[in-house]
């Protein structure tokens, strides 16, 4: 299947393509498809195709530069098992870092990227580098796509050092006072204090005086007193 056709299959929706591109404020072209339809066409995609020609696939819509071409791309590589190998699909998903504009677009690219980097944790060495970019969706990135570490109710010794490593890249941000970077900080505190609460406890009394008052009061939000 090529970009084009995969495009042609999800229709458009004149009107609510002006609205998308209103509510994105990212100039790119948008067609008005609706998520669930996206689920959809890329679900049944996976199912005829095989790894390489999804790799393909993936690819060519995120080069088309529509809204839904590139989430359609992202929702390609979403999946926790992905064989016989997934390097292709970590490869093609750090290389759209660097593309990133706006949050929704760079939310799906991170579960897949999520998953992957579950799939293989070696891949946090590489997402490391990502946090001194100069480019503020590669730095959140390297938030987002690592929050399945904030989930881990009984974590191992390595997922707590991974989760103790990921805390140190966000207290490494606390002075970038940029929205979407103190979002992103109190995001994975938020989610993290759910199954971890005395760790975020720490890093408030340590750096929650030089978060934004947002950032600070949102990543207390499920804390118990």
């Amino acid at each position: 299947m090529t970009p084009g056709a995969a495009l042609a299959e999800l229709g458009t929706d004149a009107a609510k393509a002006l609205e998308m591109k209103a509510y994105h404020k990212v100039d790119r072209p948008y067609l008005g498809v609706a998520n669930p339809v996206i689920d959809a066409a890329t679900k049944a995609w996976r199912k005829v195709l095989t790894l390489d020609e999804r790799l393909a696939l993936a690819d060519g819509l995120w080069r088309s530069n529509v809204h839904e071409g590139r989430v359609a791309a992202a929702k390609l590589l979403t999946q926790a098992r992905i064989r016989p190998d997934d390097q292709g699909a970590w490869e093609l998903i750090a290389s759209w870092v660097p593309d990133f504009d706006a949050w929704a677009v760079a939310d799906h690219v991170a579960i897949a990227g999520q998953k992957r980097l579950v799939a293989n944790p070696d891949r946090l060495d590489q997402v490391a580098e990502w946090t001194t970019s100069d480019h503020l969706w590669t730095r959140r990135a390297a938030l987002v796509m690592t929050l399945p570490w904030t989930k881990q109710n009984h974590p191992k010794p390595a997922e707590l050092a991974a989760r103790d490593r990921i805390l140190g890249w966000a207290a490494s941000y606390v002075p970038d006072q940029q929205w979407f970077i103190q979002k992103a900080i109190a995001w994975w505190l938020r989610e993290l204090s759910k199954h971890d609460p005395d760790r975020v406890r720490l890093f408030l009394d340590a750096h929650g005086a030089q978060m934004k008052p947002f950032a600070r009061k949102d990543a207390a939000r499920k804390l118990t007193s």
